[in-house]
């Protein structure tokens, strides 16, 4: 694994607890039954859907990882992949948090345009990625 591959990696290691701590942000929020939260079922959705996707995304850019150095790609195009991939649970999330922040929010505000920002930086960083992997096989 290159030297770049293996910060990232760590990066990403170390940002896990954030992802935690979300979890039990909500945990805390049913538990306690959060006004602004347990009323509000868009702001719970969405806390919900930001929450799932960040540790699903880490997973996916760790995983992603242990392959772009074994892709038929320039130096540029595996730091494009290896940003582009671990630039979605960001993008993705904030954009689920932060379009519904206030708690008397009924519907999202325009930063869930980082939603789709974060999706098509993932697509595409997996799409570059799929390319290289194909032509290094």
């Amino acid at each position: 694994m290159s030297d770049a591959s293996l910060r990232l990696a760590g990066i990403l290691m170390i940002v896990i607890p954030t992802i935690e701590f979300g979890g039990y942000s909500l945990l805390r929020y049913l538990t306690r039954h959060q006004a602004g939260y347990m009323d509000n079922p868009v702001r719970r959705a969405l806390f919900t859907a930001g929450h799932a996707h960040a540790g699903v995304l880490v997973i996916l850019a760790l995983l992603t990882l242990l392959f772009v150095d074994r892709a038929d790609l320039g130096g540029g195009a595996k730091s494009f992949v290896r940003n582009a991939v671990a630039l979605a649970p960001i993008l993705v999330s904030a954009g689920f948090f932060l379009s519904i922040v206030s708690p008397a929010a009924t519907r999202p505000n325009r930063l869930i345009v980082l939603v789709y920002a974060g999706a098509l930086s993932l697509a595409a960083g997996t799409v570059t990625l799929g390319i290289g992997l194909i032509r290094a096989a």
